[in-house]
């Protein structure tokens, strides 16, 4: 596989719950399925904003360390962004962010890569640097751009903690669904976008603003693959779950890896019913370990 993905969003430090105390472990939606990514073999970039502090020295090695390239990094001396994180007792997480004015989210049309002059498969992009601005317009532009030469892959994973005006997010959701060619999205996600709508209505909808196919995960009730007219799935692989920390960005680069092998417009019937459960098989052995540690190609 000679293609190169550009995964583009936050790499963040969370905080998660030890006990009193907190470890600290490299996150961020976008930089755990850039890592998921790279340990598939997958060459990719990650493009974001990374500090000069401490916490931007642990992710750069740790980035480096899963085989993630960084050609387009911006490094900053502003600083890291963190998420606060809680887990439930069922290991779910939620997250309460320090965004404002960090590295992390400085995000400019000077430093981003621009897609007619690099070479690029695939760009991977989501959860709030879609969301967050001025990062999120600025990021909109270049994407469009971006979709000129290569297909997209959306994952909004959305944080409500952070913005919980539902129609705001709704519309910056709807916007990069249409410049999208696939969607990886949770159940939650869908539920608090768009309350007592079902889940089937939803995709049908987003489905006709532009995407071939669009995956959605429903947790321990495993996921399914939409495209127009058709419906496949793939049961949950049982494991005990340790957190479920990174589960859907490893989801999302098997979505990845898929594409980029097959071809989007090949992946229906048994073909996408196979790349279901192999994502099934990957998040199972994600949610199954301490933080986003998405498993290698050997693993799996």
């Amino acid at each position: 596989m000679n293609q190169q993905v550009w995964v583009c969003g936050e790499v963040l430090i969370d905080l998660i719950p030890n006990g009193k105390d907190r470890n600290i472990a490299i996150g961020g939606g976008p930089a755990n399925t850039a890592k998921a990514l790279a340990k598939l073999g997958v060459a990719t970039q990650f493009i974001d904003g990374i500090s000069t502090d401490q916490y931007g020295q642990m992710v750069i090695k740790d980035l480096q360390s899963n085989g993630v390239l960084l050609d387009f990094i911006n490094i900053s001396n502003k600083p890291t962004s963190q998420a606060l994180v809680s887990i439930n007792k069922n290991g779910s997480a939620t997250y309460e962010f320090k965004i404002y004015d960090t590295a992390t989210f400085d995000f400019s049309h000077a430093w981003l890569p621009n897609p007619l002059s690099n070479t690029v498969s695939l760009l991977h992009i989501g959860t709030l640097a879609t969301i967050v601005e001025p990062a999120a317009s600025i990021l909109y532009e270049w994407a469009k751009n971006v979709a000129l030469v290569a297909p997209i892959v959306f994952d909004p994973n959305v944080r409500s903690s952070f913005m919980n005006k539902r129609e705001i997010y709704v519309n910056h959701v709807e916007n990069w669904i249409k410049i999208s060619s696939a969607i990886k999205v949770s159940d939650e996600d869908i539920y608090w976008l768009y309350p007592q709508t079902k889940i089937e209505k939803v995709v049908e909808r987003w489905l006709k603003l532009g995407p071939k196919l669009i995956v959605v995960t429903f947790g321990e009730e495993g996921l399914k693959g939409f495209r127009l007219n058709e419906i496949q799935s793939s049961l949950a692989k049982k494991v005990v779950v340790e957190d479920t920390i990174g589960a859907g960005d490893t989801v999302g680069a098997i979505l990845v890896e898929a594409i980029l092998k097959q071809g989007l417009e090949n992946l229906s019937g048994k073909k996408l019913r196979q790349v279901l459960d192999r994502a099934a098989k990957a998040a199972a052995i994600t949610v199954s370990r301490k933080g986003a540690s998405p498993p290698t190609r050997d693993e799996l």
